[in-house]
């Protein structure tokens, strides 16, 4: 199972936002791949599955978040997104809880999108700690976005960057 890309020493704590209640978490960095629970409503913290962000959640997720945050804006009309979506959902049940997946949907979501530029669906924006830390638009195979994401984040275990 994947580490989180900040465990450290045995007393680092690590910060994960539920995708069901979203709290802030606060974690023992060498548990996160324990199937840790969160606290307030019980769910799992790492579900191996994209979680869907708003105007009302997104800033506390990309933000509170000490794992990188990987956002699919997608639209549901657009045939490309809905055939990257299996993909994208595939490389969440691989790679978390390294990272965090999320999609954001930009027809209900349009101020986020205009926020960051969102010109073409669909476009995966890497946060970490709040900042945009790498973009790509267009489709993508889950190989592919295991390949770009490990160019662009540190994957334990895939390599370094």
């Amino acid at each position: 199972m994947n580490q989180p890309m900040s465990a450290g020493a045995a007393n680092d704590r690590i910060h994960v936002v539920c995708g069901h209640c979203n709290s802030v978490v606060g974690l023992p960095a060498q548990r996160v791949g324990e199937a840790p629970r969160c606290p307030s409503c019980h769910f799992a913290l790492f579900e191996g599955k994209p979680y869907s962000l708003n105007e009302a959640n997104f800033v506390k997720h990309v933000g509170r978040s000490d794992l990188p945050v990987v956002v699919d804006f997608w639209a549901p009309w657009c045939a490309p997104c809905r055939a990257m979506a299996p993909a994208f959902e595939t490389a969440a049940r691989r790679l978390e809880p390294g990272l965090r997946f999320a999609k954001l949907n930009t027809e209900d979501q349009p101020a986020i999108a205009a926020r960051f530029n969102i010109r073409s669906i669909p476009t995966m924006i890497v946060f970490r700690g709040g900042w945009e830390v790498a973009r790509h638009s267009g489709t993508m195979d889950v190989t592919a976005i295991n390949n770009w994401l490990k160019t662009v984040v540190f994957l334990p275990g895939r390599g370094e960057h």
